[in-house]
C-alpha cells in the first residue's frame, strides 16, 4: 500500500527558534515515517517554503490538489495549520468531489515533541488514511470530522474543531482555484451602507453573514447596495452568523427585504464552505 504526505506547515511541524515557534523541515516527515505500519510506501510533497496557515489561499489549495492528483488512487495526509483549516477542508472537499479520493487533514495546537496533541492527531490521521472509503476528513482530538463543514470554535483548546453538516451539492464546475476577488462580509447593527458599497465595489462576489435564520436591517440604503451589486452580476451568497442551524428564508418578515435583493441562500453552509462554493461555481 502507498501513502502520500503533503506537508504545508503549521504548528504541528514547528520548533522553538530565536523569535518563537517557526516551521522546521523534516519534523513531520520523520514523525510520520516512524509511525507507519510495515510495508507502506511513503511519498512526500513538502511546501517550500513551509507556510503558516494564515498565508494559505487559492495558490496553496491548487498546489495541494496538484500533489494529490499526481498520485492517483493513493490516500493522502495533509498536515496544515489550524487557523485556516476550515477553509482548506471546504476547498479540498468541494474541488475533489466525485474523484474518489481519500484525504485526511491533520494539525495540532502544540508542536511535535512538546507533550501535546500532535502525536495523537498524527497517529489518528495514519489510521484513518489506511481505511477504505472516499472523502476529506480532519483527524483531530480523537475524532475524525467531515472536512466540508469544519468550524474552528476555540482558539486554544485541544478540542478546537466542530463539523457542521452540509447539504450535498452538485459537482462543481471548476476543479481548481482561479484569481477571483472574493471575501466574507458581515452585517452588523449600524453598518453604513457606504462601507458595504465600497467593499462590494472591489469584489467579484461575496459571502454575506446575515442575522439568525436570515434577517437583515431594513435600511433601504443597504438593501439597495445589495440589489445593485447582484444586478451588476456579483454573486452574493448569504449564510447565518450562527454556527449551526443555517438559514430559512421567509421565517421572519425582517428578512423579506434581504431576499428581495436577489442574494443567494447558503442554507446550512458555513462561511468557509460558501466562499469555496463561489470560487468553484
Amino acid at each position: 500500500m502507498q501513502l502520500l504526505l503533503i506537508h504545508t506547515g503549521g504548528t504541528i511541524g514547528m520548533a522553538p527558534g530565536p523569535d518563537g515557534l517557526a516551521p522546521v523541515k523534516g519534523l513531520v516527515e520523520k514523525a510520520l515515517a516512524e509511525r507507519l505500519p510495515a510495508g507502506i510506501a511513503l511519498h512526500t510533497h513538502v511546501f517550500d517554503p513551509l507556510i503558516d496557515s494564515a498565508d494559505m489561499g487559492p495558490d496553496g489549495w491548487n498546489a495541494i490538489l496538484s500533489a494529490i492528483r499526481a498520485y492517483p488512487d493513493v490516500p493522502a495526509i495533509v498536515t496544515h495549520g489550524t487557523d485556516t483549516m476550515a477553509f482548506t477542508g471546504a476547498a479540498l472537499s468541494q474541488a475533489l468531489a466525485g474523484e474518489g479520493r481519500r484525504v485526511i487533514l491533520c494539525g495540532s495546537m502544540t508542536p511535535l515533541d512538546m507533550g501535546g496533541d500532535a502525536e495523537g492527531n498524527l497517529a489518528l490521521a495514519i489510521e484513518a488514511a489506511m481505511k477504505t472509503g472516499e472523502g476529506v476528513h480532519l483527524a483531530f482530538a480523537g475524532s475524525l470530522l467531515p472536512a466540508d463543514g469544519l468550524v474552528k470554535h476555540h482558539s486554544h483548546a485541544a478540542l478546537s474543531f466542530r463539523s457542521q453538516p452540509q447539504l450535498k451539492q452538485p459537482t462543481p464546475s471548476r476543479r481548481s482555484f482561479s484569481a477571483r476577488r472574493l471575501a466574507i462580509l458581515t452585517l452588523s447593527p449600524g453598518l453604513p451602507a457606504e462601507a458595504l458599497e465600497a467593499s462590494l465595489a472591489t469584489l467579484d462576489g461575496a459571502v454575506l453573514r446575515v442575522f439568525g435564520a436570515g434577517t437583515a436591517p431594513s435600511d433601504q440604503a443597504i438593501l439597495n447596495v445589495l440589489a445593485e451589486a447582484v444586478a451588476a452580476g456579483k454573486r452574493i451568497r448569504a449564510v447565518s452568523q450562527c454556527e449551526a442551524g443555517g438559514l430559512t428564508p421567509g421565517t421572519y418578515a425582517a428578512g423579506a427585504g434581504l431576499w428581495a435583493t436577489g442574494v443567494e441562500n447558503g442554507g446550512l453552509e458555513t462561511p468557509e464552505a460558501a466562499l469555496i462554493r463561489l470560487w468553484l461555481n
